[in-house]
C-alpha cells in the first residue's frame, strides 16, 4: 500500500508536463478544421521544425501550366516558378487564412484550362478573372481530396473514402468502388485503435468524450501537483495557524475530487493511454499489419469497404487499368470499377502513412514514393528497383517503424530533364547531380509556418523531444504510456482500500 502510495505521487508528478502536453495536444489534433486558422512561427522552433531546402513535405509535386510557368505545392501552399526555379510568386490567393487550408495534396490542369486543388479541406478551382481559388462543393460528408486525374475527358476526384467523377467540375456524380477479390469484412488494428484514442469511433460524441477525457487528465494532473505542493507547506510549518487551515480546506476539497473524478473515469482514461501507446513505434511493430472485424454500431462499421484508405489513382492507358494505391495495398480494376477489384500479386514496398508518389513510367512500371523509400515497381513480375541507391531491392528482414532510409514526400520531372526528390528530412536532391540549387526564398518561409495543429502532432507523438533525446524519443510514448497505467491503476487502488475500510 506504501509502495503504491509513494510512487503514484512520485510518478505522477516526475510525468505531470508530459500528461498536460498530450492532453492539450490531444485536443487540437481533434478538431483540426476548427483551429486551422492558427500558425506557429517557424523561426520559434528546433531546427529540424525549420524550412531549409524545401525540407517537412515543402513540396508534394508540381504542375506545369505553360512552357515556362510551373506550379509547385505541398505544405507551403501553390507557388508559381520558372524551369530555373529563379522567380517565385504566391498562388494561394482565395484559400482560407492558416497553412493547414492551403496544404495541397495534388494540382490538376486539365485538358481544357480548369485548374484544381485537391486541399485537406475541399476541392478548389481558379477563377482566372479573379486571380483567386474558389471552393467547389461537393456532393459527399467528406471534405479531404487528396487525389485527381484526367481521363477522357472526365475529372476523378479521389477523397479517402469515395471516388467522384465530374467533367466541368461542378456537376459530380459518385462512381461507387466495388468491393476487392476476396474481401473480409475486417479493417486494419491500426485504424481501429485510432479511432478509438481520438474518438473518432463515435463521431462527433466520441471526439467531445476524448476532449472531456482529456480534461479530466488535466484536473488530475493540477490537482494532483496541488495536494503534492500543499502537503509539503504543511510539514514545513510547525505552528498552527489560520494560513495552514486554509491550505488544509483546500487539500480537503481537491483530495475529494481528485478521487471522486478518477475512479469513475479511471476505465475511459486506461483505454485511452493504451490505444495511444500503440500507434507509435516501437509498438506499431505489433499492430501494424493485423487485422480485425469492424465494431458494430460505430464509424468503423460501414458498407464501404474504402473507408479512409483511399489514397492515390491511376489510370495506366496501356493496360488499360485503372490503380488504386490504398493504405493496405495497391489494387486494379480493369472493366471501370463495374467488378470486384482485384490485388496486384505483386505489392511494392510502401509505408503504412501512404504513398506520396505514383508514377508511370515504362510499361507495367511505376516510380512508386513513400516513407518507405522511392522505387520502380514492375507490377507484371513482381521485380523492385530502389531508384535512390540504384540498386534491386530486398525486403528487410525485420522492421520496427514504418520508415525506410528515405522518407520521400514529393516527387517532380518538369524541370527540364532533371529528376527531382523531395525528402521529409533532407529536402531537395536533384537525382543526377545529388544537389539542388534553388534555395527556398525568404517570403515562402515567412508565409509558410507550422498549424497549431501539426505542432500538435509534433508533441503528440513525442517527436518534438527528438532534439534532446535523440532516436530514443521514441521510447517516451511507450515509457510513458506505461507509468500512466502505473499511476491510473495504482491511485484506483489506495482509493479503493482506504474507501473499503471507511
Amino acid at each position: 500500500m506504501n509502495f503504491l502510495r509513494k510512487y503514484h505521487k512520485w510518478l505522477s508528478i516526475g510525468f505531470s508536463l508530459f500528461i498536460i502536453a498530450f492532453a492539450l495536444s490531444g485536443i487540437f489534433l481533434n478538431h483540426r478544421e476548427t483551429f486551422s486558422g492558427i500558425d506557429l512561427n517557424r523561426g520559434w522552433m528546433a531546427e529540424d521544425y525549420q524550412y531549409k531546402n524545401w525540407n517537412n513535405a515543402a513540396v508534394n509535386g508540381s504542375e506545369k501550366i505553360g512552357n515556362d510557368s510551373i506550379l509547385i505545392y505541398g505544405n507551403i501552399g501553390v507557388w508559381l516558378t520558372d524551369t530555373n526555379f529563379s522567380r517565385y510568386t504566391d498562388f494561394n490567393r482565395g484559400f482560407p487564412k492558416g497553412i493547414d487550408n492551403r496544404k495541397v495534396a495534388d494540382l490538376l490542369y486539365t485538358s481544357d484550362g480548369k485548374l484544381l486543388a485537391a486541399t485537406l479541406f475541399g476541392l478548389f478551382q481558379y477563377n482566372y478573372e479573379k486571380a483567386q481559388w474558389a471552393k467547389i462543393s461537393l456532393p459527399i460528408k467528406e471534405k479531404r481530396v487528396v487525389d485527381l486525374l484526367e481521363k477522357d475527358g472526365k475529372i476523378y476526384v479521389l477523397t479517402r473514402s469515395h471516388l467522384l467523377i465530374t467533367t466541368d467540375a461542378q456537376h459530380f456524380t459518385e462512381q461507387i468502388i466495388p468491393e476487392p477479390e476476396g474481401y473480409d469484412h475486417k479493417i486494419g488494428l491500426f485504424k481501429t485503435l485510432w479511432v478509438i484514442h481520438s474518438g473518432e469511433i463515435y463521431g462527433l460524441a466520441g471526439k467531445l468524450i476524448v476532449d472531456a477525457v482529456a480534461i479530466i487528465f488535466i484536473f488530475l494532473t493540477i490537482t494532483g501537483i496541488i495536494l503534492f505542493i500543499n502537503g509539503y507547506r504543511i510539514r514545513s510549518r510547525k505552528k498552527k495557524s489560520l494560513d495552514i487551515q486554509k491550505i488544509k480546506k483546500t487539500n480537503r476539497w481537491n483530495l475529494k475530487w481528485h478521487n471522486k473524478i478518477g475512479w469513475t473515469t479511471v476505465i475511459l482514461l486506461v483505454v485511452t493511454t493504451a490505444t495511444g501507446m500503440f500507434l507509435r513505434p516501437p509498438l506499431l511493430a505489433f499492430i501494424g499489419n493485423a487485422k480485425v472485424g469492424k465494431i458494430p454500431f460505430t464509424e468503423l462499421d460501414t458498407p464501404n469497404p474504402w473507408f479512409d484508405i483511399l489514397r492515390r489513382i491511376e489510370y495506366d492507358s496501356e493496360s488499360k487499368i485503372f490503380i488504386l494505391s490504398t493504405m493496405d495495398a495497391f489494387y486494379f480494376s480493369e472493366d471501370n470499377f463495374s467488378t470486384p477489384l482485384k490485388k496486384f500479386r505483386y505489392q511494392p514496398p510502401a509505408s503504412v502513412m501512404g504513398v506520396t508518389v505514383l508514377e508511370k513510367k515504362a510499361t507495367n512500371t511505376y516510380l512508386v514514393g513513400s516513407f518507405e523509400g522511392l522505387f520502380l515497381w514492375d507490377y507484371s513480375n513482381g521485380f523492385v528497383f530502389d531508384y535512390i541507391k540504384k540498386q534491386p531491392w530486398q525486403p528487410p528482414v525485420s522492421q520496427s517503424a514504418p520508415i525506410g532510409d528515405f522518407k520521400i514526400s514529393g516527387f517532380t520531372e518538369d524541370f527540364g530533364i532533371e529528376e527531382i526528390i523531395f525528402d521529409y528530412s533532407l529536402g531537395a536532391i536533384n537525382l543526377e547531380t545529388g544537389r539542388f540549387p534553388a534555395p527556398m526564398t525568404k517570403e515562402i518561409i515567412d508565409k509558410s509556418g507550422m498549424s497549431l495543429w501539426n505542432f500538435s502532432l509534433e508533441v503528440h507523438t513525442a517527436r518534438i523531444y527528438e532534439p534532446i533525446f535523440g532516436i530514443f524519443y521514441i521510447l517516451i510514448i511507450p515509457i510513458s504510456g506505461l507509468v500512466i497505467l502505473f499511476i491510473l491503476i495504482s491511485g484506483t487502488i489506495v482509493w479503493y482500500k482506504k474507501h473499503r475500510k471507511r
